[in-house]
């Protein structure tokens, strides 16, 4: 018998590039992948709200999980010398060393997927095979079920975010609804929203927008 009850965990997240609110890191431990072997997990992008909510509810009792949730200010805090890529690969290694398996599967947040690898790698603190790849969320389902829960905890923090400042969209940059949010916004406050990513390129274009009609 094993001793490590979580032989593998998937590691995947949610809110990576949103302008809008946290990202949120999660990975999910289990002695196999088998035991969603009656779930129809798969890629959270290819689910409604509806079904991730109903897998949500069903992977968690299966599963040890472990989160972590990375605010904008935090992002926005990294040194001009900490990439976004470095950012998530230490937030996977935080949730892997919470589970200790012997093998992680992670999505590749880099083109290199064994250079990715490496960077999660250095983070740990006892020895586990890290299988990085991209697209591990629609090869794996111990990563499908990471990925779900990733989205549905990201969701929930925009509905709250939402319930306090109104319609926000989903908080992508590719939204319209988001990016009228934080124009109504900028143009009412003269700032970005606490919220929001302000390091981002999405928010100096429309902080120049904002000053340059202020200069007409």
């Amino acid at each position: 018998m094993h001793e490590n009850l979580y032989v593998i965990c998937g590691v995947d997240e949610a809110g990576k590039g949103s302008v809008l609110g946290p990202m949120v890191v999660v990975a999910v431990g289990v002695q196999s992948d088998t035991v969603f072997s009656n779930l129809n997990v798969k890629d959270s992008k290819l689910l409604s709200a509806e079904q991730r909510e109903r897998l949500f509810n069903q992977i968690c009792p299966l599963c040890k999980l472990a989160t972590v949730v990375i605010s904008a200010e935090h992002i926005d805090s990294r040194s001009s010398n900490v990439t976004m890529n470095l950012c998530v690969a230490r937030a996977h290694a935080k949730v892997i060393r919470q589970i200790c398996p012997d093998t992680a599967y992670v999505d590749a947040c880099d083109v290199k997927p064994t250079r990715y690898a490496q960077m999660v790698r250095e983070y740990l603190t006892s020895e586990c095979e890290i299988v990085s790849e991209h697209h591990a969320d629609k090869t794996y389902k111990v990563v499908s079920a990471a990925s779900i829960v990733a989205k549905v905890l990201r969701d929930r923090e925009i509905d709250n975010l939402a319930k306090i400042f109104g319609n926000i969209g989903s908080g992508y940059p590719s939204d319209p609804t988001t990016i009228e949010f934080l124009s109504s916004y900028i143009n009412k406050y003269h700032t970005p929203p606490s919220f929001a990513r302000k390091s981002w390129k999405t928010i100096g274009r429309l902080m120049a927008a904002f000053e340059q009609r202020t200069l007409v």
